[in-house]
């Protein structure tokens, strides 16, 4: 059995990380804490009651260490970079839900996150956790950056297309909404349910830390830069991420042609799902699921595709991504735990 621990786990991404790992059968939940609150987690969590004895904790680096082959960090923006040298000096498998290590350079986080970068040198050891591109480096890696739940959806329904057709794009829009979990557990005002509740906005237009992390693997993909739009909005529901994207042509592309190239990539990922030509996914088929669903569209003229693209962004965005990339490298089957 592998050891494993969560440190975040009063947040969303860290209860469902537990939720996840207390059903699969190669982890034993060994250590979990949290910054500011400590107690049974059945009290924290009360869905988790009759399932666990676990207790948390205010973050310890020694016992962490000593209880586990694996951590989690399911924590804020910021704080990751603080932990994550120690834990590897210890040899410590470490899969981090943050945004610490996704952007290659310490400029580029220090621009988007505010704050300057004090684990610069480890950014290039971290692999970028999205298994269906990078599974092979993956295997081979003890430290993995999570991709974010934005990114997740939009580098998932654009890796076909940015990768074969490069040379036929013109232009990419990503018009993508959330449910009200992405914010995080945080009280904001702007978060009640007065708030939100019927309700429907865009925020950070534009402006999104989401928007260079799409950027940097899009361009990876495409061999060459590649920028998009990236337009955020907060939908009036728990959870889930739906996204549509369009992607502006400079020459014809066929419907048929391309869903053929998208099932044809998608053939082996037991995590990706490529709707039929006609249909288009929907929150309800994903929310509590590891699956991204996939749609795509295609104008009269054909220069035109738009991608749709759904996901539960606290799992194939967040926990179960994670523990999935946890599967690959410790050599499990990639959907233990999952399905």
């Amino acid at each position: 059995m592998i050891r494993a621990g969560i440190v975040g786990i009063s947040g969303y991404s860290g209860f469902t990380a537990l939720d996840l790992l207390l059903k699969h059968p190669n982890i034993i939940v060994k250590y979990v804490s949290a910054n500011n609150t400590t107690g049974k987690v059945c009290d924290i969590w009360p869905k988790l009651s009759g399932r666990t004895n676990l207790f948390c904790e205010i973050f310890d680096l020694n016992k962490a260490i000593e209880l586990c082959d694996v951590i989690f960090l399911a924590v804020p923006h910021t704080t990751s970079m603080k932990i994550v040298p120690d834990l590897l000096k210890a040899k410590i498998i470490v899969i981090d839900l943050s945004g610490d290590y996704r952007l290659s350079t310490s400029s580029a986080y220090e621009k988007w996150y505010g704050v300057p970068h004090v684990d610069a040198k480890n950014l290039k050891k971290a692999v970028y956790g999205l298994p269906e591109i990078y599974r092979e480096r993956i295997k081979k890696s003890k430290f993995i950056s999570n991709p974010g739940c934005y990114p997740t959806a939009a580098l998932l329904a654009l890796a076909p297309i940015s990768s074969i057709f490069t040379e036929l794009i013109d232009s990419i829009i990503i018009d993508a909404k959330s449910g009200v979990s992405g914010a995080g557990k945080k009280a904001s005002v702007a978060l009640n349910f007065s708030e939100t509740n019927e309700n429907f906005k865009a925020y950070k237009v534009l402006n999104h830390q989401h928007n260079p992390e799409i950027n940097q693997y899009l361009s990876k993909f495409a061999n060459k830069n590649m920028s998009v739009d990236f337009v955020p909005h907060l939908l009036p529901c728990t959870r889930g991420i739906l996204e549509t994207i369009y992607v502006r042509l400079n020459s014809k592309l066929s419907l048929n042609t391309l869903h053929k190239i998208y099932k044809r990539f998608y053939k082996t990922e037991a995590f990706v799902r490529i709707a039929d030509i006609g249909q288009q996914p929907e929150l309800k088929n994903v929310t509590g699921t590891n699956y991204c669903d996939i749609g795509l569209s295609v104008s009269k003229d054909k220069g035109l595709v738009v991608i749709t693209s759904v996901i539960d962004n606290l799992i194939k965005g967040a926990s179960g991504q994670a523990i999935q990339n946890m599967n690959i490298v410790c050599g499990f089957n990639e959907t233990l735990g999952l399905l």
